[in-house]
């Protein structure tokens, strides 16, 4: 527990030994002239704030109130989590400058990662299986250089994961706290992540998702990044709410381009239109930050395959009966060669027997 500084103990005492919300806490901690001040004299602070709530927001002993921040702060220790405040060295700095930056962020895992350059990558739960495979082959390539930051949601966000995973250089943030678990289908998942990246929640280890938790946790995706790559979207999505955090932050935001007319990619193109930067590899997105590609060789392909890898990269999105048309192949013969490039991670099936090169 002495880890945490005198003012650090003060802001977790507010955050989770207090029957106060949000903006009452922020309100608080500008009346006071420090969080310590506020935590020896909450009487002076609290009824400015909280009216005829005051009394029954905190406990009138300091005695009792200094047991509260102990037994907190020895349960987050018996769970292997941290707490880093507004205040505290590692706070991630671009998020001190969104607009309401969370006061705590709880975390479990690597918590190095959170000095890194960070680079958020999200798209809907229902993605394109050649965009998924796309935004696992960004993500990989990011991570080598930036901490990929996104959900635990399927689609997009698992894309992500997949990607950065390998490297370790990943975090996940959660609309619900550590101990809990949205979606409930990926606990093992989470546990993965925080073995081998970060967790993020600004809410309490014991609370569980809200509706508005997820809006709320779209904002710190964003704010925590300094960019924000969207696979795909809906018109209404969470990664779509994520996007337009991330240019109401001034954050750059990149987009996979879809065809026209496709549900999923209707936010992508949206945002393409209103300036987002277009994104077919992680190239695009080096390059706008000044670094430099990382080499990926190409495994070795049999001259039919990279005939078939040929005719996909030339045509973009192709039925399998096309495909084989173009490369002068009989349509069983590419079938089977598709099979190959699929396993060799180079094509991917977006749906309706059709191909498209990653």
């Amino acid at each position: 527990m002495s880890k945490y500084s005198a003012e650090e103990r003060a802001i977790l005492w507010l955050c989770a030994c207090t029957k106060t919300e949000y903006r009452e806490r922020t309100m608080l901690l500008r009346a006071a002239p420090s969080p310590v001040a506020l935590f020896a004299e909450p009487e002076r602070f609290f009824p400015k704030v909280c009216k005829e709530r005051a009394k029954d927001a905190y406990h009138s002993k300091q005695e009792r109130r200094q047991q509260e921040a102990d037994a907190f702060l020895e349960k987050l220790e018996r769970k292997g989590y941290f707490a880093v405040t507004l205040i505290s060295d590692d706070y991630p700095e671009p998020l001190k400058h969104i607009s309401l930056p969370p006061l705590v962020l709880f975390g479990a895992g690597k918590r190095e990662l959170l000095a890194k350059r960070k680079f958020c990558i999200v798209g809907s739960r229902i993605t394109p299986p050649w965009a998924e495979k796309l935004g696992r082959t960004i993500s990989a390539e990011l991570a080598g250089q930036f901490a990929i930051v996104t959900g635990l949601a399927e689609g997009g966000d698992l894309a992500a994961i997949e990607g950065a995973m390998s490297e370790g250089s990943l975090i996940c943030v959660l609309p619900c706290g550590l101990d809990e678990c949205y979606p409930a289908a990926h606990a093992s998942l989470k546990e993965k992540v925080k073995g081998q990246g970060l967790l993020l929640s600004e809410l309490l280890p014991w609370e569980t998702a809200k509706k508005y938790s997820f809006h709320a946790r779209n904002r710190i995706l964003a704010g925590i990044s300094e960019g924000v790559l969207i696979l795909s979207a809906a018109q209404r999505s969470g990664a779509l709410i994520t996007a337009n955090c991330a240019l109401d932050f001034g954050r750059d935001v990149f987009a996979l381009p879809h065809n026209v007319g496709t549900a999923h990619g209707e936010g992508c193109n949206e945002l393409l239109k209103k300036g987002a930067f277009v994104t077919t590899g992680a190239e695009d997105i080096l390059s706008a930050y000044g670094m430099k590609r990382r080499e990926v060789k190409l495994p070795p392909l049999t001259p039919e395959e990279a005939r078939v890898l040929g005719v996909l990269r030339e045509g973009g999105e192709l039925h399998t009966a096309v495909i084989a048309e173009r490369a002068g192949l009989k349509v069983f013969e590419v079938s089977a060669l598709l099979s190959a490039l699929e396993i060799k991670g180079v094509a991917v099936k977006s749906g309706g027997n059709k191909y498209c090169a990653v």
